[in-house]
């Protein structure tokens, strides 16, 4: 999951939601997975308008807009991936508020190169030691300021040892419990977002700073 702040942040309203990965319409509880989206938009070449990934913005809640992965092509199939990732990353920023973009694995060249200019980097991990072993080699590592921690019951993994494996701050600590499960099966979460899970998102927020940056592009 990454953090892009807005070009004007004088200007930002609410938050936009990128999907790279194509979750997150079940997430939110939308009844069909919309047919256009982020991927759509990348296939359609260099020359795709700006403001065509304003229209493809559903609106979850007030104040929270998704943008779908969509079901075009696998991404970048177009242009090169840098070149995507870069064209991708510069249309978000023209937007008058902040975007949190989930980049799945980021094994899309297309994501991969938009976590590579993206703001803030940040892995999202479970306390597992498979996991841990798969995020010390991924490409991400190196551009992410820090970890989002899945607590799980019975992990012998906690947020001391992630952070000393992969030598990266735990930014934010989410706990596993059913009510948070229960409000993503029921479609409810955006509406009715569980304490634990909303505490975890505030916390986060702050250290990040999305929404209070500086001017100007993303570094």
């Amino acid at each position: 999951m990454l953090a892009r702040h807005a070009r004007d942040a004088g200007r930002a309203s609410g938050v936009r939601v990128a999907d790279l990965a194509g979750d997150l319409p079940a997430v939110f509880g939308l009844g069909a997975d919309p047919e256009v989206g982020v991927a759509d938009w990348l296939d359609a070449g260099a020359e795709a308008p700006t403001e065509a990934l304003e229209r493809l913005l559903t609106e979850v809640v007030p104040g929270v807009g998704l943008l779908p992965r969509g079901r075009g092509p696998r991404l970048a199939t177009t242009l090169p991936a840098p070149e995507s990732g870069a064209a991708l990353a510069v249309a978000l920023a023209q937007g008058p508020s902040p975007v949190l973009l989930d980049c799945g694995t980021a094994r899309d060249p297309a994501a991969r190169a938009v976590v590579e200019v993206a703001d803030v980097g940040v892995l999202v991990l479970r306390g597992c030691y498979l996991a841990l072993r798969r995020a010390v080699h991924a490409p991400a590592l190196e551009h992410s300021a820090g970890v989002v921690l899945l607590e799980e019951p019975g992990r012998s993994l906690g947020a001391n040892e992630i952070g000393e494996v992969l030598d990266l701050p735990v930014l934010a600590r989410v706990p596993v419990k059913e009510g948070i499960a229960r409000a993503v099966d029921a479609g409810v979460l955006p509406t009715r977002l569980p304490e634990p899970l909303g505490r975890a998102a505030i916390g986060f927020v702050r250290r990040v700073g999305i929404g209070a940056g500086r001017q100007g592009e993303a570094a």
